[in-house]
């Protein structure tokens, strides 16, 4: 069976993939999470690109030597990256809530932002509290709380990933891609242009969009993303590794039609995985 290889955003850990794990075991699928540099246990180290590229590297090798990978937020783009420079690992690509170029014009100002939160006496301990429990039922919020916060980690990160050019390294391999968004995801204003690259290289390539979901989806509608991540494993463990462009396609072009959009999430209950 097909591994999983699965990537948490910036600032949390590996515990925000428990329900995501829950449903991949379930289903059979043999998954890890491990944390990047500068997160969870290894929040002692300060977070490096190449760093958490190899951290994908060992993990796809530890786990057979071929992966679906899936990372959400900063994970996807590190996930895109993967892709690129190992594409013989990568039996597919899930990259979630990262439909932005790093290069965009905001990440100045956002940098401005975590330099001025870090400076503050709880690094910004308090916002982020009231963040989590506002926007996050009280599973979600232990789920993605009880790895800690790395608090300190935002200005590095966004130094690093603004060396990405995610659409190039989208065109770089062949294997399977579904970008996943939440419908009011901040994150998804350039989703078309990713979409498009990722099929000019003949990959097979598809957009879910999560109805009244936003940033965080995995864990705002993690029933629906469990399934769209079942979906991507699907597509990865039955595709024709084989490179070339479908004769239909062969520009790379975006269809509205292509879209998937996931099942709508059901607010005022509790999803089981």
């Amino acid at each position: 069976m097909l591994p999983v290889v699965l990537l948490h955003g910036s600032r949390t850990s590996h515990t925000m993939w428990r329900r995501q794990l829950v449903s991949l075991r379930a289903a059979g699928v043999p998954a890890v999470a491990p944390d990047l540099p500068g997160h969870g246990a290894r929040r002692a180290t300060r977070f490096e690109l190449d760093e958490a590229v190899e951290t994908v590297r060992e993990a796809v090798d530890a786990a057979g030597g071929r992966a679906l990978v899936a990372g959400l937020s900063l994970g996807g783009y590190v996930a895109i990256e993967h892709r690129a420079r190992y594409p013989g690992q990568s039996a597919g690509l899930l990259a979630a809530s990262c439909s932005t170029s790093p290069d965009t014009p905001l990440r100045a100002g956002w940098l401005v932002l975590a330099r001025w939160i870090e400076r503050w006496p709880d690094r910004g301990a308090r916002l982020n509290d009231l963040f989590v429990r506002g926007l996050l039922d009280p599973e979600s919020a232990r789920d993605v709380g009880d790895g800690g916060f790395a608090l300190e980690v935002m200005v590095d990160v966004l130094e690093q990933v603004g060396r990405l050019d995610t659409r190039a390294a989208l065109r770089r391999a062949y294997s399977p891609v579904r970008l996943v968004n939440g419908q009011w995801d901040h994150f998804r204003g350039q989703e078309r242009s990713m979409l498009a690259a990722a099929r000019s290289s003949g990959a097979d390539a598809r957009l879910v969009v999560v109805p009244r979901a936003r940033h965080l989806v995995s864990l705002d509608a993690p029933v629906a993303f469990s399934r769209a991540l079942l979906e991507a494993h699907a597509a990865a463990s039955s595709a024709d590794q084989v490179p070339g462009a479908d004769p239909a396609d062969q520009r790379g072009g975006v269809r509205h039609d292509d879209d998937v959009v996931a099942e709508p999430v059901q607010r005022g209950r509790r999803q089981a995985p």
